[in-house]
């Protein structure tokens, strides 16, 4: 009879056992956003099972989500996405796009409850494409997370929900991969004809419209991964866009929540890309050069002129690193701060020399 009631205890043990994890795992499988599941009936009555939907990601990150709009003199500029990632005890702070916001002397920002909230920009810069915009906090607003890029794989699933071609289609979500990480992407950014400045960038193949500038790149999680940028547009070219990655945003957001001006170096020089032949001409240098920058001038008493750099030297690597043209230079250059010391490559006369040039402050 003892051994009857041990051997009843240990069935009912197990069976209950069996019980708990089938509900422990539906519940995991159910709500957790990796493995979603939801159901739906067709006319002839039939259940389909949908799994690894992304709506359960969806419905927890869509409210962070914001259209930005910008005002010049009253009158609606631009339209863009933003996202809120940070609420304190009176406001709520809005990351977006620079290009999105600039230019304007007024900004808007729209939750997705149709509250319209004045917005104050903290902090901007052109470089990097990223406003900090802060708001009065609203009611049941919620935010999203920043998480570092480099644990998301190519082939990853990613989604984006942003403002494609203005109101009517605020809260878009679109899905994909990501296609690529590091991608350097040659961009303008003080309205002048040709790129001059590199962006290291996240590409993905989820559509990308006029008006998804500044929102978010969401995981598969909702976890913000980069802060969706541009995209190329050509006639042969299809599914290619570009976010800025986490890590870079983490990086300076501090310094643009307080409203100060991010701190790029400088050598104390001008400069054209050595390609251009009449450039080199006119800077004094005939050699033939497809690579590189030639130096138009070196400003005294700065790091260059310290270091022995003279007008007509053509740069063409910063701590090994190639400078094939000025965007690349300013690319490699802005990975250090003011009071860092680079090596610079370059060549004169034919000849290779290397320097050491102290970086001081923009003015």
């Amino acid at each position: 009879m003892k051994y009857m009631n041990k051997n009843i205890k240990l069935c009912i043990l197990i069976i209950a056992s069996f019980i708990l994890g089938g509900a422990l795992t539906y519940t995991i499988l159910r709500f957790s956003p990796e493995g979603n599941i939801t159901q739906t009936i067709t006319k002839n009555g039939q259940v389909i099972t949908e799994k690894n939907s992304l709506a359960a990601s969806v419905e927890k990150v869509k409210d962070a989500v914001v259209m930005m709009q910008a005002y010049k003199g009253g009158e609606l500029a631009s339209t863009g996405t933003g996202f809120v990632y940070k609420i304190e005890d009176k406001y709520a702070y809005v990351l977006t796009n620079q290009h999105v916001v600039n230019g304007g002397d007024e900004v808007k920002v729209v939750l997705s409850n149709d509250e319209v909230k004045d917005g104050k920009i903290m902090g901007h810069d052109e470089y990097l494409d990223l406003a900090v915009i802060r708001i009065e906090k609203g009611n049941n607003m919620t935010y999203v997370s920043l998480k570092e890029s480099a644990s998301t794989k190519e082939g990853d699933t990613i989604f984006t929900i942003g403002t494609p071609l203005g109101s009517s289609y605020r809260g878009s979500v679109t899905a994909g991969v990501l296609s690529g990480k590091d991608r350097l992407v040659t961009v303008s950014v003080n309205g002048m004809s040709s790129g001059d400045w590199v962006m290291k960038v996240l590409q993905m193949d989820a559509a990308v419209n006029p008006g998804n500038s500044g929102g978010p790149l969401f995981n598969v999680n909702g976890d913000v991964i980069g802060i969706i940028s541009m995209k190329l547009v050509q006639e042969e070219i299809e599914g290619m866009g570009f976010a800025i990655s986490s890590e870079i945003v983490m990086n300076h957001l501090d310094t643009l929540e307080k409203g100060k001006e991010i701190e790029w170096p400088v050598m104390g020089i001008t400069m054209a890309n050595a390609s251009d032949q009449a450039a080199m001409y006119r800077y004094g240098n005939t050699t033939k050069s497809s690579d590189g920058v030639i130096i138009a001038s070196v400003e005294d008493g700065s790091g260059a002129e310290k270091a022995g750099i003279k007008k007509g030297d053509v740069i063409i690597k910063i701590n090994g690193e190639e400078t094939r043209n000025a965007a690349y230079l300013r690319y490699e250059l802005y990975k250090y701060k003011p009071g860092d010391t680079i090596d610079v490559t370059y060549t004169r006369d034919g000849k290779e020399n290397t320097t050491k040039v102290k970086l001081e402050k923009e003015d």
